[in-house]
């Protein structure tokens, strides 16, 4: 689909075939020859690069041919693990790379705060754009404040989106109505299904797998959560809102910049049981609550978060690196 974009628009792409996601160093360096190349045949004024090892190898190319380049960092993988040694690595090595790049766009202020504070990117390198979704047909928007209600989760099954937290929270609450889909595949699925069969709830909970529509999953449900123990930005928040339902996260990197708590859903510390069960059993019993939280959620997606705006402040940096 984005390919048949692109053509439409006339926009020239190139399909980078050694430009693969695990680490393997050989093929890496074959493909930052590769993109060297490309750049050498598109010879483009600026350089945008994005995701980790994109990003990597991009500035890396970039800077050799002597071409501007900004780098958008949709998540530093040093926060979170500031103390662990695979996060001293990562901190080295964005540290390095960042001394390529001219710009890096961050999409949270907590990743601007911990890359100032850590020393890795100077402060004055780095410009908050916070993510931006364009905006969905209104038959795709949620009612929260329906019953019964429906629980729903978007997140790969992963250590750090921790799923067991809020499966545990939910067993404690068999005394009220409510149902859970979890949207998402990946390594950590099958201890969770055992989990949900551990603790008597498999009747309540069903796993939808990775979908294509998930505006239509969000719609037909009532409360949004993401319980997750390390995240930038999250997308997944975005689009809860933008359907206008209320959300319940961990509190943690830069969610509490797009969550009001209180206002437009309830935070709760990282891994904690209890505080998650407490700020779902308040929306699972306050359908009027949720509709409120949810509306104000949908106000802040449309005034804060929307495309155009993330557009429009992406391509003012570029304009002035251009000057």
């Amino acid at each position: 689909m984005l390919f048949e974009q692109l053509n439409e628009r006339k926009v020239p792409f190139r399909l980078l075939k050694e430009l693969v996601h695990p680490i393997r160093p050989l093929q890496d360096w074959q493909a930052l020859r590769e993109i060297k190349t490309v750049l050498q045949e598109l010879q483009p004024d600026l350089v945008a690069t994005h995701s980790n090892k994109a990003g990597l190898l991009g500035r890396w190319a970039a800077r050799s041919l002597g071409l501007p380049v900004v780098h958008t960092s949709h998540g530093f993988l040093f926060t979170g693990r500031e103390k662990s040694t695979a996060g001293l690595f990562y901190r080295f090595i964005e540290k390095v790379f960042a001394s390529m790049g001219d710009r890096v766009i961050v999409v949270a202020e907590s990743e601007r705060q911990a890359a100032d504070a850590l020393k890795v990117i100077a402060d004055e390198k780095m410009a908050v754009i916070h993510n931006g979704l364009p905006d969905i047909k209104e038959n795709w928007q949620a009612d929260p404040g329906a019953e019964p209600p429906g629980i729903v989760m978007v997140a790969r099954f992963a250590a750090p989106k921790d799923h067991l937290t809020l499966l545990k929270a939910l067993s404690g609450l068999k005394d009220l109505q409510w149902s859970l889909e979890l949207v998402g595949d990946g390594s950590g699925r099958l201890e969770a299904e055992k989990l949900v069969e551990d603790l008597g709830i498999g009747d309540r909970v069903e796993f939808l797998g990775m979908r294509l529509d998930v505006q239509v999953v969000l719609a037909r449900n009532q409360i949004f959560v993401l319980s997750s123990r390390r995240e930038g930005f999250p997308l997944g928040i975005l689009e809860a809102m933008r359907a206008g339902l209320p959300v319940v996260a961990s509190d943690i990197g830069g969610v509490k910049e797009a969550v009001a708590d209180g206002r437009s859903g309830l935070l709760f510390p990282p891994g904690s049981v209890e505080k998650l069960k407490q700020a779902l059993a308040e929306l699972l019993r306050g359908p009027e609550l949720r509709r409120k939280m949810g509306a104000e959620g949908r106000r802040r997606y449309k005034q804060f978060f929307n495309l155009e705006q993330m557009v429009d402040k992406t391509l003012s940096l570029y304009r002035k690196m251009l000057r």
